[in-house]
């Protein structure tokens, strides 16, 4: 509960930052949050770790552009207006986080009983590894993993092709 309200609290902070520098932090802790909160729910960090550290890369690169670009740019302080909003927001979210919100039941996952079966014919691991697995494969997150899956195929495809040393502007031939 604390972390989705860390991670909403950020989100709002981020409506108020002018600059890349700060901008960039706040992308960097939600991130690390968000990965935090996948962990939690998949009970396995392996995924998190590599979407933290695909996340860290990207932000390496944004965080040199922006600073080339706005390296002389002086940060501005918090104007009266934001300060209200910002403390508005903060009464808000406290106040629904002292709301009993058990009834909503948003980490259980259904288990389909012949993905199950699927499972326990082709892999051969023990129970809590079927437990883990059937939780990034469950009925509600397939279609987006399936996505996420082609998507990087693609990719793969895309830079393979790019990078070939016979048809490009990649390697210069001496």
């Amino acid at each position: 509960m604390l972390l989705s309200f860390l991670l909403i609290f950020i989100s709002i902070i981020m409506f108020f930052t002018n600059h890349p520098i700060p901008m960039g932090l706040l992308i960097l802790i939600q991130t690390l949050l968000v990965c935090i909160i996948s962990g939690m729910i998949i009970n396995s960090y392996w995924f998190s770790y590599i979407l933290f550290l695909i996340f860290l890369g990207g932000l390496l690169v944004l965080f040199i552009y922006m600073s080339s670009i706005a390296s002389n740019e002086v940060m501005k302080k918090f104007s009266l207006k934001n300060k209200l909003i910002l403390l508005l927001t903060i009464s808000f979210l406290s106040i629904i986080s002292f709301i009993n919100i058990n009834n909503l039941n948003w980490l259980n996952f259904s288990f389909n009983e012949d993905m199950i079966n699927f499972f326990n014919m082709f892999l051969f691991f023990n129970n809590e590894n079927h437990i883990n697995l059937f939780k990034l494969y469950n009925e509600q997150t397939y279609f987006l993993m399936m996505m996420m899956i082609i998507y990087l195929f693609f990719t793969l495809v895309t830079v393979v092709k790019i990078t070939n040393i016979f048809h490009g502007p990649i390697r210069s031939f001496y």
